[in-house]
């Protein structure tokens, strides 16, 4: 048995890994009154460096139960990506300039993205967001920022072919500078929701 994810299996895991490059939207921000999107990503591309602790539940169709993992969540600008998962086994998976490493105790594999086409737009505009480029991000989602500052909610739907073909609906919940939960929404009707604890960078 292959060890490591399928096609679709990969999809799984990358679209959480890649959503943590979202926290950023919220993190180290002071917030003013006519605060909005705009401001968001005109402070994000501030931030370095970020780390958080995370527990995440998927709920797959094939399965009775659903899947809970936990582990550490790491950002280094201006495009590495890194998913420690702890529980239930060891794993490490780290997106940088075009590639996936998954790692699981001594067997490594490597992925470049440029074989999953279907995902292009959505890692690009994950991308424009850590780079703060609003404009690119609006060309691949529609955004709805609700709430306020002390809780506030910012869904994100896909507009193009590819990326409805994978993800359905981002939602990302948070208060104040930090964001608590993302909630994505599959295509094939699977969802994952990742609640998250901010910590000081390592």
């Amino acid at each position: 048995m292959n060890p490591f994810p399928s096609s679709k299996r990969l999809h799984r895991h990358l679209v959480p890994l890649l959503m943590f490059g979202l926290l950023l939207l919220n993190l180290q921000t002071g917030y003013a009154d006519e605060w909005n999107v705009d401001q968001l990503m005109q402070e994000m591309s501030q931030t370095r460096s970020s780390h958080a602790r995370f527990v995440e539940v998927k709920y797959i169709s094939m399965l009775e139960r659903p899947l809970e993992s936990s582990g550490e969540l790491f950002y280094t600008a201006p495009d590495r990506l890194e998913k420690r998962t702890v529980k239930p086994r060891p794993e490490s998976m780290i997106l940088e300039r075009g590639s996936l490493v998954i790692e699981r105790g001594a067997r490594k594999h490597q992925v470049q993205l440029q074989d999953y086409p279907e995902l292009n737009a959505f890692i690009e505009s994950i991308r424009a967001t850590l780079a703060g480029d609003l404009a690119a991000l609006k060309s691949n989602f529609r955004l709805c920022l609700s709430g306020s500052a002390e809780h506030w909610i910012l869904e994100l739907n896909p507009l193009t072919e590819q990326m409805l073909a994978v993800v359905e609906r981002i939602r990302i919940a948070g208060a104040g500078n930090t964001v608590s939960s993302i909630e994505i929404s599959q295509a094939d009707g699977d969802s994952s929701l990742m609640l998250i604890e901010t910590q000081s960078t390592p």
